[in-house]
């Protein structure tokens, strides 16, 4: 029978611990240290408590937790001395069922972790839709982990702790997350459409205007219409529309959306996440019948990455009226202008100047999108709220100096472009470090014809820097664009720079952000404030209306613009919960 939250709180302390045995393996300490915290609002809520006991135990025991823990298709499992739970989940895996390759793979893999930290191989075999890994996800995963540093794999193999307690917990109380993993299937089906070149390693990558990149606009188009939306259409730049229109025809309109672009090799969830969670909230809406009083106006941008064209924002930036005609002459690498790929795809150009909104028609933009970094990991926490967004620049650049031989040409007679770039690199990183919470990088470096006997005549880069306020980063970037004037003198060479993106920094509007405060206050999740480093379409519908994003926690780290990115049916379920109680909280002020 499960267990009720009432009931857990009222409950002596002796026999709320009886209830939630068996939660951390062989650990009961931490549920009943986290029981001092009762009344628990919600799971969430607990869930987080039992997590701090453990990030407050020390090292010592949070080291003797995770030795508590057994191998995968280990030693106890073959003598069948495994806990109930471990037993289960592991039998959910298939770990019972490996082939005697498979099984003797995972026994040098428990061997060789185990003489490098020092502990067992955990992992959450469960996996973040709670029905089980693949075993072959699982091998995978090992061996990838087996190659990391030891204060990572101590700080993941608690992560994965707290994974396996999340759902050990979700069993006692008989919850699942349905809606979560509903929307986390989204993502799997939406994954299925993928670039050529990337689809046949099994790689994501949706480019503007590509044959995926249009097969995954008419999927988002049928599921909107699939989830009661009213009126849904493509426009003018390929953002997919969605509207679910109000009883009242006047009523003013919230919008929200994200985009479904991604970088080369990416994730399942950037910007995706923040177009899924609102259709969930339409399609229960429209299963109950219920009308909001405004409209609600959902957007799938159709390009925000800047990976096939150089213009970044190509979605949100023609809902303000920000579309540079100069844009169209832009080329792709296959000489593709951006003109010839909107028209190829059928987009009316001649409509992109119809696209701009009236901003007093409405009551603001929000977005939810995964936190794309580690700070709720580490915290331990689902959700959270963002304050600003950090204003950004990107420059494309190129240091031109004398390409020559490698081996007659004395070191202080070169012109050598790359070892010049190379400074300003080293530089950048430096200056960077020295606010604090700016960024800088190079994430492009390349030597055109460049060979192993020639000093590199040529060499371009790029160049992005960002700050939590314009005049923080504009100062940082004078001082770098100063050093690479000043570099480029002392080297002999000369570079060429051109601005591709510049976007200010985007404060959270106070009610705004407080909506999305009230939702996790009425969810029982711990509040946590934080900027965001990444840039979003949130920072452009900013310069024209109020604007707040909410963030859900990455798994893996937080690592974000990586096949490694994920999250959880149970995260996004709160996601999804914290978005209808935003639009709740608007409709109580309508």
């Amino acid at each position: 029978m499960s267990i009720t939250l009432d009931q857990l709180n009222d409950a002596p302390i002796g026999e709320a611990a009886k209830l939630l045995e068996g939660l951390y393996e062989h650990s009961p300490w931490i549920a009943q240290q986290a029981l001092t915290a009762r009344p628990f609002a919600s799971l969430a809520h607990m869930k987080h408590a039992m997590a701090r006991v453990v990030a407050g135990s020390g090292p010592d025991a949070q080291l003797a937790l995770i030795r508590a823990h057994p191998e995968l298709a280990g030693k106890a499992m073959v003598s069948q001395s495994l806990t109930a739970e471990s037993a289960l989940e592991q039998n959910k895996a298939g770990l019972t069922q490996c082939s005697p390759a498979e099984f003797e793979k995972i026994q040098q893999l428990n061997a060789a972790y185990n003489e490098k930290f020092g502990f067992p191989f955990i992992l959450a075999v469960r996996g973040p839709r709670g029905t089980g890994l693949s075993r072959q996800e699982i091998i995978d995963t090992f061996e990838r982990r087996l190659q990391g540093h030891p204060d990572f794999e101590r700080a993941e193999c608690l992560r994965n702790i707290h994974r396996i307690a999340e759902l050990r917990l979700n069993d006692k109380f008989g919850v699942a997350p349905t809606v979560g993993n509903m929307v986390w299937d989204w993502h799997e089906e939406l994954a299925q459409f993928s670039d050529p070149g990337y689809r046949e390693k099994g790689q994501l990558t949706v480019t503007y205007l590509t044959e995926a990149h249009r097969a995954c606009a008419a999927q988002i188009h049928a599921q909107m219409r699939d989830c009661g939306f009213d009126e849904v259409s493509l426009d003018a730049v390929g953002n997919v529309v969605g509207r679910y229109r109000s009883g009242n025809k006047e009523a003013r309109t919230l919008l929200t959306g994200s985009h479904y672009d991604t970088v080369r090799n990416g994730g399942k969830y950037d910007g995706r996440l923040g177009i899924f969670v609102p259709l969930a909230c339409v399609r229960e809406l429209h299963a109950q019948g219920k009308r909001l009083p405004f409209h609600l106006e959902v957007l799938a941008f159709a390009e925000e990455e800047g990976q096939r064209f150089k213009a970044t924002f190509l979605g949100s930036g023609a809902l303000i009226g920000q579309f540079n005609t100069a844009w169209l002459d832009q080329k792709d690498a296959d000489g593709i202008t951006l003109r010839e790929a909107m028209t190829g795809a059928g987009l009316p150009i001649d409509d992109i100047t119809k696209l701009t909104r009236n901003a007093a028609d409405y009551l603001g933009f929000v977005e939810v999108h995964i936190e794309q970094g580690p700070v709720l990991n580490e915290l331990d926490l689902p959700l959270g709220v963002v304050t600003s967004i950090n204003g950004g620049v990107r420059y494309l650049a190129e240091v031109i100096g004398t390409a020559c031989h490698a081996g007659t040409t004395p070191m202080d007679r070169r012109s050598d472009a790359a070892a010049a770039v190379a400074e300003v690199l080293l530089f950048a990183e430096k200056r960077a470090l020295r606010d604090g919470d700016s960024v800088a990088t190079v994430g492009q470096l390349l030597v055109p014809n460049g060979s192993t006997n020639v000093v590199p005549g040529r060499c371009q880069f790029t160049l992005d820097m960002r700050a939590p306020t314009d005049a923080q980063r504009d100062a940082m970037v004078n001082d770098v664009l100063t050093e690479l004037e000043a570099i480029c003198e002392r080297r002999k060479v000369r570079h060429t720079l051109e601005e591709t993106m510049r976007a200010a920094a985007a404060p959270s509007a106070p009610q705004c952000q407080q909506r999305w405060e009230q939702a996790l206050s009425t969810l029982g999740v711990p509040l946590h404030r934080m900027p965001s480093g990444a840039g979003h379409d949130a920072m452009k519908l900013h310069e024209v209306m109020p604007q707040a994003m909410l963030f859900v926690r990455g798994q893996n780290a937080g690592i974000s613009h990586n096949p490694l990115e994920s999250t959880t049916g149970d995260d996004m379920q709160l996601a999804v919960q914290a978005f209808s109680l935003l639009l709740d909280q608007l409709a109580s002020e309508s």
